[in-house]
């Protein structure tokens, strides 16, 4: 039978300690200080979770993608630096500025947007953030010197104060991130030369920061890695030292035998080849597992690996378990701890023809989330 709660047909249960771990592996690793990127709900595994945890590791700042993030954990007790980069067109700075929310600033109509969210004798903390190649937001080389030199006129009159200069690597190669570090170099120096001499310069996140210890500038954003999932294509959770927080099962909802060449799912892309045993688990794209991968994904059902056998539903799919005895009720393991047995996200990735983040990530509201107990 399944571990799931009495009457649960689907869980992902988080181990927070996996996460506090990772985080101080990780700053012992790097030798730097840590952002813990905790966006999109903490990659799936729940923000406010996440937070505490990586604190609780070591993690002097958090990095969320938009103020609505950083608020929600600001309203959930959370006091720690959080920084915020992403920006709608005109958004409004003052809450966030009132909550002492640090903001990423990628222009010159974004840095003038935050000094005039200053109140009193309280600046605004932002983060200057750098194009060096990744061609998205950040400061244009061509604007550097302009939106620098603003930035030092407001810190020196207290509107805004300057923590931090950072960007973002591509990962496309080393020859390219190197080529990106010195980019940021150049933009550094110029903000020297202009009065800027922030505390801060963060520019590697979990790839860099493992790959390119140059890269790491005394400050690394560290996102995948405190989740204990690997960024690299060909090193895996355990050889970097990490831990899966994140394991998704379901309770076998049905069992069902059938003769040879019955189809199986939508569009019957799949029949059994044989008399068989049909195992129906209650996750479906609805909760985030990818249709994509479809006929791929792997499964461990008491103890035995299995594959999805054709098309995932908006609720449910199917595996063809063969012979092997299966009941209503047992546990069926979609990813996890690979050290435990249980496949890795990245395998779901593979499958689905994209990543580990999104396997993690797009994990849908429906699936309870549970804490592991320390």
């Amino acid at each position: 039978m399944s571990g799931l709660p009495a009457g649960a047909m689907r869980e992902a249960t988080i181990d927070v300690a996996a996460i506090e771990d990772n985080v101080r592996h990780l700053r012992r690793l790097t030798g730097s200080e840590v952002i813990a990127v905790v966006k999109a709900d903490g990659y799936g595994h729940g923000a406010v979770r996440s937070a505490v945890a990586a604190l609780a590791g070591g993690a002097s700042r958090l990095g969320v993608a938009d103020i609505g993030e950083a608020i929600a954990l600001r309203r959930a007790g959370i006091d720690a630096p959080i920084v915020a980069w992403l920006h709608a067109p005109g958004a409004s700075f003052a809450e966030a500025a009132s909550l002492g929310i640090e903001l990423g600033i990628s222009s010159l109509d974004q840095l003038l947007q935050a000094a005039a969210a200053a109140s009193g004798e309280r600046p605004v903390a932002v983060h200057l953030k750098l194009e060096t190649g990744l061609s998205r937001n950040g400061i244009a080389p061509a604007d550097q010197r302009i939106v620098f030199a603003e930035a030092a006129r407001l810190e020196r009159i207290g509107r805004v104060r300057v923590i931090a200069l950072f960007s973002h690597l591509s990962n496309a190669s080393a020859e390219d991130d190197l080529a990106a570090l010195r980019a940021f170099e150049e933009g550094v120096a110029v903000a020297a030369s202009l009065g800027l001499a922030p505390p801060l310069r963060h520019l590697a996140a979990t790839h860099a920061a493992i790959a390119l210890p140059e890269t790491r500038l005394g400050c690394v954003r560290i996102g995948i890695g405190i989740y204990g999932l690997s960024p690299f294509d060909d090193r895996s959770s355990s050889d970097l030292g990490l831990r899966p927080a994140m394991t998704l099962r379901a309770a076998v909802a049905a069992v069902r035998r059938v003769p040879a060449g019955q189809g199986v799912s939508y569009g019957y892309d799949y029949r059994a080849d044989a008399d068989s045993t049909l195992a129906l688990v209650p996750l479906g794209y609805a909760d985030g597992v990818p249709r994509q991968a479809s006929g791929a994904g792997p499964v461990v059902i008491g103890g035995r690996r299995f594959t999805v056998s054709g098309r995932i539903a908006m609720d449910q799919f199917v595996v063809d378990v063969g012979d092997h005895p299966v009941a209503v009720g047992d546990e069926v393991v979609l990813f996890g701890d690979p050290t435990l047995g249980a496949p890795a996200a990245g395998e779901w990735g593979d499958a689905a023809g994209t990543i580990n983040y999104e396997i993690v990530t797009r994990i849908g509201r429906r699936v309870p989330r549970h804490e592991v107990p320390a």
